[in-house]
């Protein structure tokens, strides 16, 4: 079995490796065939430019025909490749009014007339080739670089700012440009507008060339030498102003002032006219250019400019720069003017938390490994995943998204050893392995979503729509809302969109515009995911994954993060060996499966426990991997239309005929609030059951459940306790803390209003000047009908309050021991699940030892025995540590 799985794997290998060297034939095939019919059509292009140039007046086009004023020192593009024609290949004369008027415009649009062309850094430049197309709301302007030899950057080059300036007049509406090389540069719509102004101002100067052309200008008379004047004009209209607008609002001013100077030594009127005609002339080219957002940008900048530097360029100008094998912009530089307030390591990415002035909103800036390679990494990364991007996966790859990791790793893995083989690429074990990892996020995975799931203290993230125009922004643990230097594109969310309808099973379309779902990244994190589609999104799809923990929250967790207190565990600790039944209240983000999660910790190992959920956020794998009997089941969601899947009122009855179990439901929303209460009153379940719902009081629960859920009065008295969370702000309104701010009980004599028959009993309160639970005057003095029922069961506490307090204090006093022990060790593992449980199942069986021993539920003995075994674990525990063997 195990070699032939080897082998497998193997044959699957080579099977993708020789489908690389055809897909690295192929490639080359096409392009070297493509760079011939470039050229080729270039070439004919040129012809056919040259031709409707002579038919044109424009920029004193028909001067360059034959008998030319200017002879062999005319430097026009046209003239000079012209004289290179044989003589009987020269097209006859033509007049001025022949042919197109916008023979002119396609010509200088064509970007060809340069006399740069041959600088050797721009070598291929004249083959590239655009494309145009439109996402979302976005135009984009595509342009193969491959063929050069420099990085495509408008601000340090200027033969790429006169291509983009080109593909601007043809597409004014465009709002992004990108440059394609091995790396994708793209510049966002705020520069490409800037450039646009420039495209728009130089097609207007083309459209009014007869003002400048060299006719007019020999109109104006002496002292103005037509020839010397129309060939600077045409220089930096038609050649300057493209690929080097500052320099050519420059040569404009300086011309200006020269000009000048020499009309102060004028003495003739008729010469002054004419010099001053000039001069106007320059000035309104000058003003029409002055007036753009580019040029005003930079003109501070221009005391005592070098024309042809581009230094001043970069102030205005900066792609976003990422690989090609990723749709995901990131944007690499550091923000100005904010400051560094924390900074930490997540696997092999970095992020910094920034503080930006005039933002209340930080800035999580992320660095991924991805962004860290070389050249041929990144070249070995684009082959192997076009290469695995033409096997198209089914459902019943996903089905196990571990499995299926698997298997594109160890493919993903051979595939890269092998590329790399091949173009003699030296990579380390290491290397190969976080390739590989890089691969998968790109292939089967999603993409940075994934990098950002990594990091523990990320809680929430949020993608919205239009994708490319903003960027993700996520709930961090310890600085709140921020917002990141990410911004997917379109094609992200059309991919993650894919995947997720093959994980859920579950429809997005336009008849099913919402998806809840969850998806398992193996080894990373799991998280809840929404999404909404058009038509109920009408900007595109946009995404809210929620990240749950990597292991179950615990009490001690709650505590050491004062979220309740020692004395609220000890309380909910007694509560739930009482098999009461428990809701879980509050706003949205306040932490209502967290403490669900913390609740089911709570439950003892001996107890069956089924959950029902419409998407999986409860810890049951981690649960069933500490020995719990737990048994989980997926419904319907809410919000799905689907009908493949079983209401979750019905999940619930069909609990009913599966045995004596605790009962956990992931969230009451719908219908399934009658069947919950169904399952309550007939006393079914005679172990705990708990839910969340949402409400930030206990009424807003009793007003959602009775009048938007339609559950009868009488049966909402089966709730015996509700545990309200909601977030908690700080005073600067920049802060939010999350905190049980109510414990209350449901008593069950009233009738119709909870509220003022007295229904409701507040055992513990939130203070905010203390921020802190303390327990009201009504749990002191024994005032709690849900404690006397759960007391009255058991013989030694009946009719015993002390006693019964006592073993509340008692627990409370075990979990804030757990806390400080953790503090004092400095272990945290303490307070997790797999030492929590073992620490709670400890717990009771001293306490069954000292009552066999003693008669009696002695709290003091209980507890120094219960002491006594921590000490010894935490002294294991730090002998293991000693020798490395410790783990989770």
């Amino acid at each position: 079995m195990f070699t032939s799985s080897i082998c497998l794997r193997k044959s699957t290998a080579w099977s993708v490796m020789a489908r690389s060297s055809d897909f690295i034939s192929r490639s080359r095939a096409r392009s070297d065939s493509s760079v011939i019919w470039l050229r080729r059509t270039r070439l004919a292009y040129l012809s056919s430019a040259s031709l409707s140039l002579v038919a044109s007046d424009a920029i004193g086009a028909l001067s360059c025909c034959r008998g030319c004023p200017f002879g062999n020192n005319c430097s026009s593009t046209t003239h000079l490749t012209r004289r290179k024609r044989p003589p009987d290949k020269q097209p006859g004369n033509l007049s001025a009014s022949t042919g197109p008027p916008q023979a002119t415009f396609k010509y200088f649009a064509s970007g060809i007339f340069d006399g740069s062309s041959t600088d050797k850094r721009g070598e291929g430049l004249e083959v590239l080739s655009a494309s145009v197309t439109k996402e979302g709301e976005d135009t984009i302007i595509r342009v193969d670089a491959q063929t050069t030899q420099v990085a495509p950057s408008i601000e340090d080059e200027e033969l790429f700012m006169g291509r983009a300036v080109d593909l601007l007049v043809e597409n004014p509406d465009a709002t992004k440009l990108v440059f394609l090389q091995q790396r994708d540069y793209e510049y966002e719509y705020e520069q490409v507008r800037l450039l646009a102004e420039i495209a728009r101002v130089y097609r207007l100067l083309l459209k009014r060339s007869d003002e400048y052309s060299i006719q007019r200008i020999q109109q104006f008379g002496p002292p103005v030498d037509a020839t010397a004047s129309y060939n600077e004009l045409r220089d930096i209209i038609s050649n300057r102003l493209r690929k080097d607008p500052a320099g050519a609002f420059v040569l404009l001013k300086r011309a200006i002032r020269r000009e000048r100077i020499l009309l102060e030594k004028l003495a003739d009127a008729t010469e002054r006219k004419s010099q001053q005609q000039y001069i106007t002339l320059l000035e309104h080219i000058s003003e029409v250019l002055e007036k753009t957002v580019l040029i005003k940008k930079l003109e501070p900048h221009l005391s005592g400019f070098e024309v042809g530097s581009r230094d001043v360029y970069r102030r205005v100008f900066s792609p976003i720069i990422k690989p090609d094998f990723m749709f995901t912009k990131l944007m690499a530089s550091f923000p100005k003017s904010s400051r560094s307030i924390a900074s930490y390591r997540v696997s092999k990415s970095d992020v910094v938390i920034f503080s930006q002035e005039n933002d209340v909103q930080y800035l999580y800036h992320l660095t991924p490994p991805e962004f860290k390679l070389d050249e041929d990494q990144y070249a070995l990364l684009d082959q192997a995943r076009q290469i695995l991007s033409e096997h198209k996966p089914d459902r019943r790859e996903f089905v196990n998204p571990q499995r299926i990791r698997e298997v594109f790793t160890n493919v993903g893995r051979d595939l890269l050893d092998e590329l790399a083989v091949m173009h003699a690429i030296r990579l380390s074990d290491q290397e190969l392995f976080e390739l590989t990892q890089i691969l998968i996020r790109y292939t089967v995975g999603f993409g940075l979503i994934e990098v950002l799931l990594a990091d523990e203290k990320v809680q929430d993230i949020t993608v919205n729509s239009p994708m490319g125009q903003t960027p993700i922004h996520i709930v961090h643990e310890e600085f709140g809302e921020c917002k990141t230097n990410i911004y997917p594109s379109v094609q992200d969310g059309e991919s993650w969109a894919s995947k997720l309808r093959i994980i859920s099973g579950r429809p997005l379309d336009e008849a099913d515009p919402v998806l809840d779902t969850e998806i398992e990244i193996p080894g990373i994190a799991s998280a809840r995911v929404g999404v909404i589609a058009p038509p109920l999104n009408p900007t595109g799809i946009a995404y809210a994954f929620r990240r749950h923990r990597d292991r179950p929250w615990t009490l001690p967790l709650f505590m050491k993060r004062k979220m309740i207190t020692p004395l609220a565990a000890g309380l909910l600790s007694f509560i739930i060996d009482g098999n009461r039944t428990i809701l879980v209240a509050g706003t949205r983000s306040a932490g209502k499966t967290s403490i669900l999660s913390g609740i089911l910790v709570e439950i003892m190992r001996r107890y069956r426990i089924i959950t029902i959920e419409d998407t999986l956020e409860l810890p049951v794998p981690e649960l069933r991997q500490l020995g719990y009997n737990i048994q989980s089941m997926k419904v319907a969601s809410a919000l799905s239309k689907g009908q493949s899947e079983v209401p979750a009122d019905e999940g619930i009855r069909t609990t009913l005929r599966l045995g004596d179990s605790a009962l956990i439901v992931g969230e009451v929303r719908s219908t399934e609030a009658k069947a919950l209460y169904e399952a309550m009153r007939v006393g079914a379940l005679a172990n705990v059951v708990a839910g969340t719902i949402h409400g930030d009081s206990p009424y807003g629960v009793f007003d959602r459940v009775v009048n938007d859920l339609g559950v009868p009065r009488t049966s909402f008295k089966a709730t015996d306790l509700i545990i309200v969370a909601n977030p908690v702000k700080s005073a600067d309104g920049l802060h939010k803390f999350r905190r049980v701010t109510q414990i209350t009980e449901v008593r069950k004599t009233w009738e119709d209003d909870p509220i003022r028959e007295g229904g409701f009993v507040d055992l513990m309160v939130y203070n905010a000047q203390t921020d802190q639970l303390e327990p009201t005057d009504a749990l002191r003095n024994g005032d709690s009908d849900i404690i006397k029922a759960i007391a009255g069961g058991v013989k030694e506490w009946a009719g015993n309050w002390d006693a019964v307090w006592d073993n509340i204090l008692l627990r409370a006093k075990i979990k804030e021991r757990l806390v400080q022990a953790s503090d004092e060790e400095k272990d945290p593992e303490l307070l997790e699940a797999s030492f929590t449980v073992l620490a709670s199942d400890r717990f009771h069986q001293i306490s069954e030892q000292v009552k066999e021993r003693t008669g009696l539920i002695d709290t003091a003995r209980i507890f120094f025995e219960w002491n006594d075994w921590l000490e010894r674990e935490i002294y294991k525990r730090k002998e293991l540590a000693s020798l490395g063997l410790r783990g989770r």
